[in-house]
């Protein structure tokens, strides 16, 4: 069985927890906070209303030379306000387990992302993990940090 990588980032965003509760808990907002190269969307219909636990999402996305992948993913855990959990249960990875947490901190909001994922094929996963997989994440919710703090929340 392959490595169970990780990866967290925390930033404090200055604005409502309402606001960044619903910003983040909108599958359409991922399209403004992924970059244009992986040409992602949604495309499971429009969902109007709160997230909830058992919510299936589908998008396609091509983080690697063009390649387009369908990723559906389920929301599998929903506190309103405190946090949400999406894991993959079609995608790229053998296992991605999403957790998002907020917290109301001085100045703000605390969002924590936490990953854990596992590359699927063994030692070519790995090797690919090594090679280009990590760093796409890490560019990728470094980009996502750089979105946030630049983006107006409205309540």
């Amino acid at each position: 069985m392959s490595r169970i990588y990780s990866l967290q980032r925390i930033q404090v965003i200055p604005a409502s927890l309402q606001a960044v509760w619903n910003y983040f808990s909108s599958p359409a907002n991922l399209i403004d906070l992924t970059p244009a190269y992986m040409n992602f969307r949604v495309t499971s219909p429009p969902h109007q209303g709160q997230i909830y636990a058992g919510q299936i999402i589908t998008y396609k996305v091509s983080p690697v030379a063009g390649i387009p992948l369908t990723w559906v993913t389920e929301i599998t855990h929903v506190h309103p306000q405190q946090y949400f959990v999406d894991e993959q249960r079609t995608g790229p990875y053998s296992m991605w387990h999403h957790e998002h947490h907020f917290e109301v901190v001085a100045g703000g909001v605390r969002m924590t992302d936490l990953v854990h994922y596992r590359m699927p094929l063994g030692i070519l996963g790995t090797l690919a993990h090594q090679v280009f997989v990590k760093k796409q994440l890490e560019d990728l919710f470094n980009y996502r940090s750089g979105k946030v703090s630049g983006h107006t929340f409205m309540e």
